[in-house]
């Protein structure tokens, strides 16, 4: 494997740096402390390329490789795990599955422009009794003419309140089994559920969802039926991979804000930096830190060279997330007393790095998943 970076991807990661110091990091507190979906630099984002950046040339895509891609990713997350959250799940998940099995109508009125940044997409699979276990999904869909009745309720629909499209996991036909649907913001039987608050990513909105006899007609039954989980664990990996890219971005900026600070304050007459107690937090950040980029750029290189890349995948979440974590824990540390008063970013950064623990798999499923991968 080639560390160095080629002149594209080093071009590509100086735009997205430039764009996180110039637009996103003087935003980030306002951005959390609106609550609200941060529209206008989701849009900045369309415009600048970012959500088409993993699609090909004839739906306005760069056909970029999976390891620039997670450069761009950890620099949006270095200034705002939020909207990082947002477009992150807007160029992968909100719309894979629509360039992947969408026919031609629902690629030009829906694909196109959310890869745009003018539609946004969302994706339901959480229900109050099936995370992990996908086989617990009760949200049914039973065929009528014409299409599909769907009934069942979602949890954690992120994205939900300001969708305009969702992408539905849902059980269908005399074995009730997995099934991909999609399901437009104007269908009717759709009903937009209660807020859930959140300790962190704020302005990345959560719902639940409801189907309450909710038609979708066969052209927007996305895959076979039968057939949805398959079509999930191709992305999967994927999905990993990208939650681990955030999670060294959210890392990293834990890590600047902890050595700026420690080079400023003073105490007993000299840089609290100075002291090795410091020093050892700063080096212990810094060392989880590249060692989780390298683990997640090493899983996406996998990716795009075609080889078993699902084991490294999660090896690079789970590593990458916890790591963030630890990192964000031992900046607020380093600041004392400022890492708990909200004035200060790091109060931010413990709570939004939680959101890439979560996402993608816990960590206790991807042990498993591991430990899985290495018996067989």
């Amino acid at each position: 494997m080639d560390f160095e970076l080629s002149d594209e991807q080093r071009q590509i990661q100086e735009t997205f740096t430039r764009f996180c110091d110039q637009r996103i990091a003087p935003n980030a507190r306002a951005i959390d402390e609106a609550h609200s979906y941060p529209r206008e630099l989701f849009q900045e984002l369309g415009a600048l390329g970012f959500f088409a950046m993993r699609y090909p040339e004839d739906v306005g895509g760069q056909d970029i490789d999976l390891v620039t891609l997670c450069l761009a990713i950890e620099e949006i997350a270095r200034g705002s795990m939020s909207l990082a959250g947002c477009v992150t799940m807007q160029s992968l998940m909100g719309t894979k599955f629509l360039h992947m099995l969408g026919n031609d109508d629902i690629r030009q009125r829906l694909l196109l422009p959310a890869l745009r940044g003018e539609k946004i997409g969302g994706i339901c699979m959480t229900e109050p009794n099936a995370g992990s276990d996908l086989q617990s999904i009760a949200t049914t869909a039973t065929k009528v003419d014409g299409g599909y009745r769907l009934n069942g309720q979602k949890m954690w629909v992120t994205a939900a309140p300001v969708a305009d499209f969702f992408t539905v996991f849902a059980v269908a036909g005399a074995e009730r089994k997995l099934t991909i649907f999609l399901v437009e913001r104007n269908f009717a039987g759709l009903a937009i559920g209660r807020a859930i608050e959140k300790m962190g990513v704020w302005a990345l909105p959560t719902s639940e969802l409801a189907f309450n006899d909710c038609f979708v007609p066969d052209t927007h039954r996305l895959s076979a039926e039968g057939e949805g989980e398959a079509h999930l664990r191709k992305l999967l990996a994927e999905i990993r991979i990208v939650t681990g890219a955030l999670a060294v971005g959210g890392g990293r900026a834990a890590l600047e804000e902890a050595n700026r600070y420690a080079a400023e304050r003073k105490q007993f007459g000299k840089p609290i930096n100075r002291y090795q107690a410091i020093q050892m937090k700063l080096a212990e950040m810094a060392t989880d830190l590249e060692a989780a980029r390298r683990l997640v750029h090493y899983a996406a290189w996998l990716k795009d060279k075609g080889q078993p890349h699902h084991k490294e995948a999660a090896m690079a979440k789970l590593f990458a997330s916890e790591a963030g974590a630890n990192i964000c824990d031992k900046a607020a540390r380093v600041l004392a007393s400022y890492g708990y008063a909200m004035e200060y970013p790091v109060q931010r950064f413990l709570r939004d790095i939680r959101f890439t623990l979560i996402g993608g798999g816990t960590s206790e499923i991807l042990k498993l998943i591991i430990a899985k991968e290495l018996s067989s």
